[in-house]
């Protein structure tokens, strides 16, 4: 028969501790409502959660500028790796051909009773053999040297492509690394407006104007308010390319944000700006950071149809500027491409491109 025993007795001191630790876990995991990790205060009323909302997406839009960057480096690295590895494979064809061209020259002399010392590190499996002993090739004659020295030359200029694209590789890598963790971060924001968006009824939300169904609403206001600025966007452009930029821009009224996107049917902010200024025949960098530096200043009072309008100290956010204080711009994942007031964030700068 199993022996009774008496429960053991907690100290004091023990359960203090335990009971410290309960409230300081219960904290934090009310603490960490935006990292993704917990619950938003579900007392906050409509005006805090667009607060906190607009937060998170001016930080969401900060990391994914950083991707678009981070992103057409990585293109970069990747177009200059596949041409160094492209011009290697071409290299190495013509090494061969005058590999075998000097084993025919080996063959005819083997038949003649001898073969070369210079041929017989040409045809080496082993590069650094031959390069070390290159200067056997001054023993052969003046075509069989010449020869020779043409391999090489090609294991020398082989040997540095394949350095290059080890180079290139590594910084490939670096930069898929660094996507990643953007994506990680945009992700996390994103997903902390969500929720923080969900503890609203369908009304609330559609009067802050983020209902996940306000697209369509959003690109029947963006129709009106077209009608109202078209007379001095379009028309009062300063130029035919700034012209059919912002015809693009109208173009696109009520498609989706997603971030990274450059269309031709879904955008991110400077997505869009990119899009439209290619319409016209304008290259402009992928970022809000390199943009703002891709024309020439201009001040608030000087703004044209057509100008970039950037916002937030971090300028992270673009528009192009259609007039009557108006801009079109992809503003986030719960509203689609919409004319909006200049005034709705705050003006960090505007830039004339063309």
């Amino acid at each position: 028969m199993a022996a009774h025993r008496k429960p053991r007795q907690r100290s004091l001191g023990e359960n203090t501790a335990r009971t410290a630790a309960t409230i300081a876990l219960a904290g934090a995991a009310t603490a960490t409502g935006f990292d993704g990790t917990g619950h938003a205060d579900p007392q906050l009323s409509p005006a805090q959660v667009k607060a906190k909302v607009d937060k998170l997406y001016e930080e969401a839009e900060v990391a994914t500028e950083k991707y678009n960057g981070a992103k057409e480096k990585a293109d970069k690295a990747e177009e200059r790796l596949n041409a160094l590895r492209d011009e290697a494979a071409r290299k190495e064809d013509r090494l061969n051909s005058a590999r075998e061209a000097l084993g025919s020259i080996a063959a005819a002399q083997y038949r003649s009773g001898g073969l070369d010392p210079a041929l017989q590190l040409a045809l080496s499996d082993n590069p650094d053999q031959y390069l070390d002993g290159a200067a056997f090739a001054e023993r052969a004659g003046s075509r069989q040297s010449a020869a020779v020295a043409g391999v090489r030359k090609q294991l020398r200029e082989i040997e540095q492509l394949r350095g290059a694209a080890h180079i290139e590789l590594s910084s490939l890598k670096s930069r898929q690394a660094e996507l990643k963790r953007h994506k990680k971060t945009i992700n996390g924001k994103l997903d902390a407006a969500r929720r923080l968006l969900s503890q609203l009824s369908a009304d609330q939300r559609a009067r802050l104007g983020e209902s996940g169904g306000a697209g369509q609403h959003a690109s029947r206001s963006s129709a009106r308010d077209l009608d109202a600025v078209s007379s001095s966007g379009t028309a009062a452009a300063p130029n035919s390319r700034a012209a059919t930029a912002i015809a693009y821009a109208y173009e696109k009224l009520g498609s989706p944000y997603v971030w990274g996107a450059t269309g031709p049917d879904a955008f991110d902010c400077s997505g869009l700006v990119q899009a439209a200024y290619r319409s016209a025949g304008i290259s402009l960098p992928r970022t809000t950071y390199a943009q703002i530096d891709a024309g020439r200043r201009v001040s608030r009072s000087e703004l044209l149809p057509g100008d970039l309008v950037f916002f937030y100290s971090s300028i992270s956010h673009v528009g192009i500027y259609v007039g009557n204080g108006q801009m079109i711009h992809a503003p986030n994942p719960t509203a689609p491409v919409r004319v909006a007031p200049i005034d709705e964030m705050p003006f960090a700068g505007a830039t004339r491109v063309v």
